[in-house]
């Protein structure tokens, strides 16, 4: 029994401890339950809800009523469902389910694994459901969205009995105006608990409440900002939206709590309040390199790191800076900047003959009106090739906009691609919205797997590339538009032609050029590639490969390509120590390694189990199960301490005052 296991046992102990104390003595089960918890359940009484009653009202709704919460909730479940699916393919096979629930706790989306789904559907867990806590007691939807803060509800935690099953975790998140709009979930059996699901649901909401915010702010500008040079551009950085000239619309959560703002404070004013310089300024800046980070002074003192995003207005709108110069730093230069900082058609050149090929190819017809059709399997590198396009072209300066086509439902595609108009449907912004073609205006518009494309929205979009202009939705005056087209696909098209799926005329129109990416297997130059990764995911880090683990690389056969190689570069790296700079097999998932000879992994439990315990082991206090289980985890990885510290989930300073060294 591992130290997990342990962990775990002990954690469904306490909560029988708790049952016992809270429903059969009326006792408040202080030290045995999370004051969180504690406070549901007293709720969840005071609603008269029973313990050991299925739920109260958990049927289902009509088929009718969810077709339109798909509808109402449509713009939510668009942004929603790619990150589900990414998180969904990090713990694929291992019995978890992911769920979107809006407001009122209304499961709108689910995605997960054949074998939970059944066990999940015997309580309701399922799109149509309500989980609201009311309905149905203590439970990570719930729970999460009565206290608007991220909870995990583990086995008998929850109130009533039959969801005593499951294990739980679950993030609200907001809108830009901070109020909670939906809650993600994961759940799993109860038996199967792991520490890392509540970072990854946290991460999720924390996706979506970006994408929304960014989505919703799309016409704007949006000032991205970070007390850290690094952290601008990432998940953790701050978002302003700000007007052309000045005001501040809205500020993120993360934004506002760098600085140190209430909501109502900070969208009272202008940008030069916030940042002490004019909104001018910062387009100046961004003028003289798009990609450009920037240090500014707060009027408090604090120095934060900037850039600006957005369409940036024409030079005589532009507000022009009258503030007296301020004491600002140069700008921040990365290890990497200059050789990979802005992705281009020559930093995608690593050594690779048919990579090169396509590289060739597609910098002959740079600045020509000529469309360009990649192709090749999914995660080859597709979308960071139409970057490259675009950044090595005329147009670098002017939007880069995609759309996947296969990643939005269908009835939600058109108002996507073309716009609307206010009013134009149910649920639609009484402004009306730019589509995805309009907010490519001057630059590229990039249309991932458009071989998914409905066939009713072929014959528009052939109209908007024969006309040059567009009309959204519920209007009826036509937009004139200029944009260079980019589409890609792993489908091959001329056989979707032939059945029929795809228009012959669209065909010829988007195939003006036509490059094929090679499958991440095929390719001649994966060590540079997985060190051109690593420089950009580990800026300022000298991290290097250890052999074997560039031995495990090579030998891989990489399914997932290259957004499988992103992926595990960047958990190697986030499992890294800060005085560490190899990264080697004890980073590396399990599948990297099973193609390794056995000889050749050293250190490492593949299976990733920790050593079960002596006999003598499993008696005695926690405390001395839990030092037994971490003597022993040691002994199995050879004395090193990193290692037994990643495979008991903690850090080494825990591991160390474990071991009584400090």
């Amino acid at each position: 029994m591992g130290q997990l296991s342990a962990t775990v046992e002990a954690r469904a102990l306490r909560s029988q401890q708790a049952r016992e104390a809270f429903f059969n003595r009326g006792e408040a089960p202080h030290g045995l339950l999370e004051r969180v918890l504690l406070r549901s359940w007293e709720r969840c009484r005071m609603a008269g809800l029973e313990v050991n009653v299925a739920s109260r009202n958990c049927e289902l709704i009509e088929a009718e009523k969810l077709k339109l919460a798909h509808e109402q909730y449509g713009t939510l479940i668009a942004h929603s469902s790619s990150i589900m699916a990414h998180v969904y393919e990090q713990i694929r096979h291992s019995g978890s389910l992911v769920l979107l629930a809006n407001a009122e706790g209304l499961v709108l989306h689910s995605i997960g694994d054949a074998d939970f789904i059944d066990r999940a559907e015997q309580v309701a867990l399922q799109p149509g459901a309500h989980w609201e806590e009311g309905r149905r007691g203590t439970n990570a939807i719930g729970t999460a969205l009565s206290e608007r803060s991220a909870i995990e509800v583990v086995g008998a935690e929850h109130f009533l009995e039959c969801n005593g099953l499951l294990t739980c975790s679950a993030a609200p998140f907001v809108d830009s105006h901070g109020d909670v709009i939906g809650v993600l979930n994961i759940s799993g059996d109860a038996r199967g608990y792991q520490r890392h699901t509540m970072g990854l649901a946290r991460m999720m909401a924390s996706l979506v409440e970006k994408r929304l915010f960014e989505s919703e702010y799309a016409r704007e500008l949006l000032v991205c900002f970070h007390s850290k040079p690094e952290y601008v551009g990432s998940l953790g950085e701050g978002l302003a939206a700000v007007a052309q000239d000045g005001r501040i619309l809205a500020i993120n959560a993360i934004g506002l709590e760098i600085l140190g703002l209430r909501r109502d404070e900070a969208t009272r004013g202008h940008c030069a309040m916030l940042f002490d310089a004019s909104i001018g300024t910062l387009i100046d800046r961004a003028r003289q390199d798009y990609q450009a980070i920037s240090s500014f002074a707060l009027l408090n003192g604090q120095q934060l790191f900037v850039r600006l995003r957005g369409n940036l207005p024409p030079q005589a709108m532009a507000m022009r800076s009258t503030d007296r110069p301020t004491a600002r730093s140069a700008r921040p230069r990365s290890p990497t900047e200059g050789e990979a900082a802005t992705l281009t058609l020559d930093s995608l050149a690593t050594g690779d003959a048919r990579l090169q090929l396509a590289i060739d190819r597609a910098r002959r017809v740079l600045g020509r009106d000529i469309p360009i059709l990649i192709q090749g399997e999914s995660g080859a590198g597709k979308e960071m090739f139409a970057k490259a396009i675009h950044n090595s072209g005329l147009r670098s300066a002017a939007p880069f906009v995609a759309l996947n086509c296969a990643a939005i439902p269908e009835n939600l595609i058109e108002s996507e691609l073309f716009g609307y108009q206010g009013g134009a449907f149910t649920g639609a912004r009484k402004e009306g919205a730019a589509g995805k073609i309009q907010q490519a205006h001057g630059g590229t518009l990039f249309l991932d797997e458009i071989g998914d494309m409905p066939l009713t929205l072929q014959a528009r979009l052939l109209r908007v590339l024969q006309e040059r202009s567009v009309t959204p939705l519920g209007g009826n005056r036509s937009i004139a538009v200029d944009i260079s087209l980019v589409c890609a696909t792993h489908r091959r098209l001329k056989d979707e032609v032939a059945s029929r799926r795809f228009r012959e005329d669209l065909y010829y129109r988007i195939n003006g050029l036509s490059v094929t990416l090679p499958a991440l297997r095929e390719r001649t130059d994966l060590r540079q590639l997985v060190d051109t990764l690593i420089r950009t995911e580990a800026v300022g880090r000298p991290i290097t490969v250890s052999a074997i683990a560039h031995e495990a690389f090579a030998r891989y056969a990489w399914p997932g390509n290259i957004r499988q190689l992103c992926n595990v570069i960047r958990v190697a790296i986030a499992l890294l120590d800060d005085d560490e700079e190899v990264i080697t097999e004890a980073q590396l998932p399990e599948e990297l390694l099973e193609k390794l000879p056995e000889a050749m992994v050293s250190g490492i439990n593949i299976s990733a189990l920790t050593p079960q315990p002596h006999a003598d082991e499993t008696t005695g206090s926690l405390d001395e199960i839990e030092r037994g289980v971490v003597r022993r985890t040691l002994e199995a990885q050879g004395g090193n301490i990193s290692a037994a510290a990643r495979l008991l989930g903690v850090s080494r300073n825990t591991l160390y005052r474990k071991l009584g060294r400090l």
